[in-house]
């Protein structure tokens, strides 16, 4: 397999599929991610900042690679690429939101695919990430329908304004990632 690790996983212009597009994030995406957060409920699990031009501001500032996932053109939520360790050949995908009128489209399980694609296929990692918290049964049972493997849950891992989280750890290998790719395009195909 050919791939590139050039110390960056990311992708040269956006990943397009049959219903989403996912984009490198830009100012460009700020009004329509804030139309499509205004549903602050869909954020109970995540450390979300509670100011959407903080969250927006600190994810084109930070190290991360974070995306917008737009339907029809308009971004309908946000993903990201964190955590890449180039010699470690390792990359988490997450702080993934959809607005509540895409759950259920397939716009999650094509964004998964079209990341995991590049991370495994263009970038060459061997190991993709996952981490929701442990109290998220809905995230964690998606996280399983992709394909994606329960590692464990590390506790207390992190702070949330709530309180203290556990994290519910899954991840995709190189390995996994044939059936994997072989199963979400298969649920996409019944689309």
């Amino acid at each position: 397999m050919a791939f590139r690790l050039a110390g960056v996983i990311r992708p040269d212009g956006p990943l397009a599929g049959k219903i989403v597009s996912v984009e490198p994030l830009e100012e460009g995406h700020r009004e329509g991610l804030r139309s499509a957060a205004a549903d602050v409920s869909i954020f109970r699990f995540m450390a979300w900042p509670g100011d959407f031009d903080r969250y927006f501001d600190e994810a084109l500032a930070s190290r991360d690679v974070p995306f917008a996932v737009c339907l029809s053109g308009a971004p309908a939520g946000s993903t990201r690429y964190l955590n890449h360790e180039e010699a470690h050949r390792r990359v988490e995908i997450g702080w993934t939101w959809l607005r509540r009128s895409a759950w259920g489209t397939g716009a999650n399980v094509e964004a998964k695919l079209l990341l995991l694609g590049h991370a495994f296929e263009t970038c060459g990692m061997q190991r993709v990430e996952f981490k929701t918290d442990a109290r998220n049964l809905h995230t964690r049972g998606s996280l399983l329908a992709l394909g994606a493997r329960f590692e464990g849950i590390a506790r207390k891992h992190m702070i949330l304004p709530t309180g203290p989280r556990d994290s519910a750890w899954y991840a995709i290998t190189d390995d996994d990632w044939p059936a994997v790719r072989a199963r979400l395009e298969g649920r996409l195909a019944t689309r």
